[in-house]
């Protein structure tokens, strides 16, 4: 008998807390706490990989045949202030497809796709690069010394490298990170 009342006390507490949680998250309605250290409330407010991955331009599958992921060397946020940083004209003048930022500008993990992977454009081969025609390429704001990729950078990497690989028949042995990637 007192093994019951036990429980009845247990369930009626259990009960209240569930109601008073229930009523505390409808009064914040689309208004969540304010991130602590292990939330990914930010993170999820991040647009799908798959809106990144879309384009302007027609997407064939066979475009693109290999990924590479390397360091911007900056610490800039975004890619505007890649431009500034970079002495370019404007942005279609960057030479990647995707650039990742770091939260210093741009939000944490947020996936800014480039001009030239809206118009399907080849990258421009440079002294640091060593892809095809066919190679994605994926800007990382970071220098890979001092400022490393945060987590939410390198979750985003990952799920950009898995659509990519979806959407266009990428093969793991063709995606190419930095030296020191995680």
């Amino acid at each position: 008998m007192q093994n019951h009342i036990r429980v009845t006390k247990v369930l009626v507490a259990l009960l209240v807390s569930m109601t008073t949680g229930a009523i505390v998250l409808m009064a914040l309605g689309n208004n969540p706490p304010s991130a602590g250290p292990f939330c990914l409330s930010s993170y999820y407010r991040l647009d799908p990989v798959e809106k990144a991955i879309r384009s302007q331009a027609a997407q064939n599958p066979d475009r693109w045949s290999s990924v590479e992921i390397y360091y911007s060397g900056t610490k800039a946020g975004n890619i505007e202030q890649l431009v500034s940083l970079g002495g370019l004209a404007s942005p279609d003048d960057i030479n990647c497809h995707f650039v990742v930022c770091n939260g210093l500008g741009g939000g944490d993990g947020l996936i800014q796709p480039t001009a030239k992977w809206q118009k399907q454009w080849s990258i421009v081969p440079g002294r640091n690069w060593y892809g095809n025609g066919q190679t994605v390429r994926i800007c990382i704001i970071a220098d890979g010394k001092t400022a490393l990729p945060t987590d939410y950078q390198v979750k985003r990497i990952e799920a950009l490298i898995d659509g990519l690989c979806r959407k266009f028949n990428i093969r793991p042995e063709s995606i190419y990170y930095p030296n020191d990637w995680r």
